[in-house]
């Protein structure tokens, strides 16, 4: 198995050899890197490139890492057992199967994303290290041991909202998606807009990596944000005039609120703006 990327997902040489590599020791590969960089829909396109079943666990504040294993449901055991239900003599029909034990039945090899893992406590990574070491856990409702019939690729995502332990990022093949340059970028909104307009294109990447580079932004417009502000000038039909020789620091970008996600920000380009203009 080789990922090289996709046709609508531009990979870098160095993300390429990440995934590669990852597959190659079997190891989870953990992925971080500035929200909106494609961490999520890299494990999208390694699946569509590998023709691969995917199979995603979203993590939440309040996900446990047991049930991605399983969770026994003792509250319908319960309830069929005042109604004299006789599968209630059966534990293992009140075993609800995790995304890991989906992955680890799955007859053929998949992709298992466990995505924004920061989100979780931090004692969420350690308990499932067995689990991801030895691809196995035991159910002991049921005493049965689930193994891995085909150990699945997996992929981890995390948005640094919280440190790992060591020795979960000691298990990982570890690599950070760098914010693209400007060329990397061009190819990435080709694959979204092949027929987006040059002089258009140019303009608004000078216009995007200025807003970047405006020193105490609290949060940096994503590529996926340039995605959906070129969407909008596209739709708007905005003249190439408007966006021509504009500079974040003399005028705040038109539909400014695909890029800006916050008042302090847009606070911050308003003020660069009128002190430009105060000055001229």
């Amino acid at each position: 198995m080789n990922f090289t990327g996709t046709e609508e997902y531009v990979a870098t040489n160095e993300l390429q050899l990440a995934v590669n590599a990852a597959i190659a020791l079997q190891k989870p590969l953990l992925i971080k890197g500035e929200p909106g960089t494609g961490k999520t829909m890299l494990a999208e396109q390694i699946a569509k490139s590998l023709n691969l079943p995917l199979i995603q666990w979203h993590i939440k504040s309040t996900t446990k890492a047991q049930q991605g294993l399983y969770e026994y449901d003792a509250v319908s055991r319960l309830r069929d057992s005042q109604l004299g239900d006789d599968k209630v003599h059966d534990i293992g029909n009140y075993i609800v199967p995790g995304k890991l034990w989906e992955s680890f039945e799955s007859g053929d090899q998949s992709i298992l994303l466990i995505d924004e893992i920061d989100k979780a406590d931090i004692e969420f990574p350690n308990d499932l290290l067995l689990e991801l070491d030895k691809m196995e856990f035991f159910v002991y409702e049921t005493k049965e041991l689930i193994k891995a019939k085909t150990r699945p690729i997996v992929i981890i995502t995390s948005n640094n909202e919280k440190e790992l332990p060591d020795a979960f990022l000691r298990r990982c093949f570890f690599h950070y998606i760098e914010f693209p340059d400007p060329q990397t970028m061009e190819k990435i909104v080709d694959v979204h807009y092949p027929n987006l307009k040059k002089d258009l294109l140019s303009q608004a990447m000078d216009v995007f990596f200025d807003v970047r580079k405006i020193p105490g932004l609290k949060k940096k417009p994503s590529t996926s944000e340039l995605i959906d502000w070129l969407k909008l000038l596209m739709a708007d039909d905005i003249p190439e005039d408007v966006l021509k020789n504009h500079s974040a620091k003399n005028a705040i970008p038109p539909l400014y609120g695909a890029l800006l996600k916050n008042e302090q920000d847009v606070h911050l380009l308003e003020k660069l703006a009128f002190m430009h203009r105060a000055k001229s």
